[in-house]
């Protein structure tokens, strides 16, 4: 019987999945997130972060061959610069002040690797998110939420962030950190689980 394991410890990942009805555990890995060489196109460098946690973690299960591995990141970019986890609050500010009144590209990168053969599947989605206008007041009351620090791009579109976006094209789960139908998509087809 094929067992689930989530390689994140977010929960927003933990509840998409949970979402979805998928039975699956939690085994948080971690990967070397540092900023690529701009020269590596943003869609792969979300799969190699994924391919890396998904690794990470099937180091440490290895001989349970029935696990099937997902893993994810997500990275915000605007102009080609990439915002991740703001480092602090003034690194926040920085960030939503860039994206306030623009459109900025979401990427989550995802990887599923099954422990018994081998196999791994990893993609990229993108979806545009557009900002409204942010004054400081609001950008500053934002950030004293406590909300944005431990989200890439300082916002979280499920929560308060919801409040600052004005359009969005794609998938919004993929915003969320989890693109629930690529993925969907991807076990079914090379992996043999419905879903659904």
């Amino acid at each position: 019987m094929t067992e689930f394991i989530l390689a994140s410890s977010s929960p927003r990942r933990r509840e998409l999945l949970e979402q979805i009805g998928l039975k699956f555990s939690i085994l948080a890995a971690d990967a070397d997130e540092s900023v690529p060489d701009k020269k590596t196109p943003i869609r792969l460098y979300v799969q190699e972060l994924a391919m890396l946690k998904a690794a990470a973690c099937a180091k440490k299960i290895l001989k349970n061959k029935n696990a099937v591995i997902i893993a994810a990141d997500t990275v915000v970019t605007l102009d080609g610069e990439i915002f991740g986890k703001p480092r602090d609050e003034e690194d926040a500010g920085r960030m939503l002040r860039a994206l306030s009144d623009r459109t900025h590209e979401v990427y989550t990168g995802y990887c599923v690797m099954r422990i018994r053969d081998g196999k791994t599947v990893c993609s990229a989605v993108k979806t545009d998110v557009t900002f409204k206008n942010l004054t400081d007041e609001k950008i500053n009351r934002y950030i004293a939420s406590g909300e944005p620090m431990d989200k890439a791009g300082a916002y979280g579109i499920q929560g308060i962030g919801s409040m600052m976006v004005s359009r969005i094209e794609g998938d919004y789960f993929n915003v969320v950190g989890l693109p629930l139908s690529a993925l969907c998509d991807t076990l079914e087809r090379e992996f043999d689980t419905e879903i659904f």
